[in-house]
């Protein structure tokens, strides 16, 4: 950046119901996955914040967890709130629905967030899913009628269609203010919150119906020795039952896990990883204040 330039700065949330596809925009944005996906609802746990440099703007993107319309339990009512304080000192807000569908909870949010007095956009994520692209038009125009966006985006954050023009809007409307990041970043998360992340997605992803929600990893060591870096990973859940479907038969899903997540996870890194995981038992952790607070669910409040 020259001396004469002005840095300007923004933040947006981006929020929606689970499994809309707020975490495969986050990581289309940045160019880069920050953000585990899974086809399984409530993957995202945690806000997670994405960095992109576009020249002399930066735009810091604030993912959310999806929006529980009714939360059952201590985890779920966590998540809830890390929506509400991601909505705080925000310039923008980037409200994520799915293109084939528009529910109940898409309805009850899209009130919510009409009180938020910033720019508010409507993004219809999945767009590749619609056989006739011309039945958008009646749903956008209701949305329209009821709740006042300022713009809407129809995109397909798995290939990234219209992404460009949506981008373009919101850097325009970013105030001169200093970055908030290096702009060499692309999350505020550090790398062992991403790689245990990497290792809950695979979870996800591997045992699919049997997934057990309660589950959760904590990185133990995170070491470079001899140009490798050494990872230590626990994988915790709530039950024995659940402990053994996580290891499979004669340890074969544990393995298929850990290789799939050592990939990723050396890729982020760009160096070879060597990834040792377990898998133990710890009780209704998602209902215990204290275990909630060392796994980083903290009570905002």
């Amino acid at each position: 950046m020259s001396s004469r330039s002005i840095s300007r700065c923004a933040v947006f949330a981006i929020v929606g119901r689970p499994n809309v596809g707020k975490s495969t925009l986050l990581n289309r944005m940045v160019g880069q996955k920050i953000s585990i996906t899974s086809r399984k609802p409530q993957t995202t746990r945690y806000q997670v914040n994405g960095i992109l440099q576009r020249g002399e703007v930066q735009l810091v993107f604030a993912d959310t967890p999806g929006w529980q319309r009714q939360p059952q339990g201590r985890l779920h009512k966590l998540m809830n709130q890390q929506i509400e304080h991601a909505t705080h000192e925000i310039d923008g807000l980037l409200l994520v629905i799915d293109a084939t569908q528009w529910r109940t909870e898409d309805e009850a949010l899209a009130g919510s967030v009409q009180s938020f007095d910033g720019p508010k956009y409507l993004v219809i994520n999945k767009m590749d899913k619609l056989n006739r692209r011309e039945g958008l038009l009646p749903l956008i125009e209701s949305i329209a009628a009821r709740f006042p966006f300022d713009a809407v985006y129809p995109v397909c954050a798995l290939n990234g269609d219209n992404l460009e023009v949506l981008l373009d809007e919101l850097a325009a409307t970013a105030p001169e203010r200093p970055y908030m990041f290096d702009p060499d970043q692309v999350t505020d998360r550090p790398e062992r919150f991403v790689a245990a992340e990497m290792i809950r997605e695979k979870l996800a992803r591997q045992l699919g119906a049997e997934l057990p929600y309660a589950t959760h990893v904590v990185i133990d060591t995170f070491e470079e020795r001899d140009a490798v870096t050494h990872i230590d990973a626990t994988i915790w859940v709530e039950k024995p039952g659940q402990k053994a479907i996580v290891i499979g038969s004669g340890g074969q899903r544990i393995k298929q896990i850990g290789t799939a997540a050592r990939l990723d996870i050396e890729k982020m890194l760009g160096r070879k990883v060597f990834l040792k995981t377990w898998v133990k038992v710890k009780g209704k952790w998602t209902e215990d204040p204290a275990t909630l607070e060392v796994f980083g669910a903290r009570d905002r409040g």
